[in-house]
């Protein structure tokens, strides 16, 4: 493939995760003030870092999945690049689902679904291009970190989620 043809490629593959990541901003227009009146653990961040966080980990994630399809393409890696295009729908449903929704147990059960669904991701990658991989493990360790701040949130917050 030239590099013309990979740079074009590295840029959809950015523009698709950016995409997803906008869908879930959409949701999300109101989720620092939502997220302020909630009682939170003491280990839950501030509303200020998911922003960067979540910016930094759209990078590496549209960088991963070019990886896989510069080796492969879409017709050498369909499944693999199927269950991450799968991932990032369920990604950005959950911002609906908690910030615009307000349902804790199903942004919960989201999160238990995209979970599994990184994980195969991985797997997947994993039997392609490595690096690719290991630059999901940053995306997997997050949505872990979330899907347990998600579940105390819901607990404490019975009246808001």
């Amino acid at each position: 493939m030239s590099r013309t043809g990979q740079a074009l490629g590295l840029l959809a593959w950015l523009a698709l995760c950016f995409l997803a990541s906008g869908l879930g901003a959409i949701a999300s227009v109101n989720a620092g003030g939502f997220y302020a009146e909630l009682a939170r653990p003491d280990w839950a961040p501030p509303a200020s870092v998911f922003g960067p966080v979540w910016s930094l980990l759209y990078a590496m994630m549209a960088v991963a999945a070019w990886r896989v399809w510069r080796l492969s393409g879409w017709r050498g890696a369909r499944l693999a690049l199927g269950v991450f295009v799968a991932q990032l729908a369920v990604n950005a449903l959950w911002s609906w689902v908690f910030f615009a929704w307000r349902l804790g147990g199903a942004a919960l059960a989201d999160i238990v679904v995209l979970w599994c669904l990184i994980g195969v991701t991985l797997w997947c990658f994993w039997r392609r291009d490595r690096w690719a991989a290991v630059l999901l493990l940053p995306y997997w360790a997050w949505v872990s970190f979330a899907g347990v701040l998600n579940y105390t949130l819901w607990q404490t917050n019975p009246g808001l989620l």
